[in-house]
């Protein structure tokens, strides 16, 4: 059960959370300055969801699994994953950062980069441990020209 819970969408939401609690109880009159902030952080949630998408389809088009906790059957180097190594949790940083910004929460801004640490100490590196186990030079050799974050 809580390696279902134990999710980076449950992740988060629950720094969404975090953010949307600053702006009800803390608001302190702080602010991005309207129109733009909302144009900006629609941008970001779009974006975001257009990278997880496109990392959806590759995963779907490779059969593999998309949930954090399993092996993967097979190293996706195309598509999306030629950009970046972590492109769902990418989107997951920019639709954070996103809300942020359409919700005016100026103090959870922080958030953002708390967020990535989290998802990489939690995530990513056991991931990417088990590729580098699995698929030992094809992993070296995408990680060489793929960097994690981008």
């Amino acid at each position: 059960m809580l390696k279902w819970i134990d999710i980076p969408p449950v992740w988060l939401l629950g720094f969404a959370v975090l953010a949307w609690l600053q702006v009800a109880h803390v608001p302190m009159g702080l602010s991005f300055g309207g129109t733009w902030a909302d144009f900006a952080g629609g941008l970001l949630v779009g974006g975001g969801l257009v990278l997880m998408a496109l990392a959806f389809a590759e995963f779907r088009r490779h059969k593999t699994t998309v949930i954090p906790h399993q092996e993967a059957d097979r190293l996706i180097t195309s598509g999306i994953f030629k950009r970046s190594r972590n492109p769902i949790y990418l989107g997951d940083a920019l639709i954070l950062a996103g809300l942020i910004l359409r919700s005016d929460a100026v103090l959870a801004l922080p958030l953002v980069p708390i967020f990535v640490w989290v998802i990489e100490k939690r995530f990513i590196i056991a991931e990417e441990d088990r590729l580098r186990r699995k698929f030992r030079m094809d992993f070296a050799r995408y990680c060489e020209k793929t960097r994690r974050w981008t």
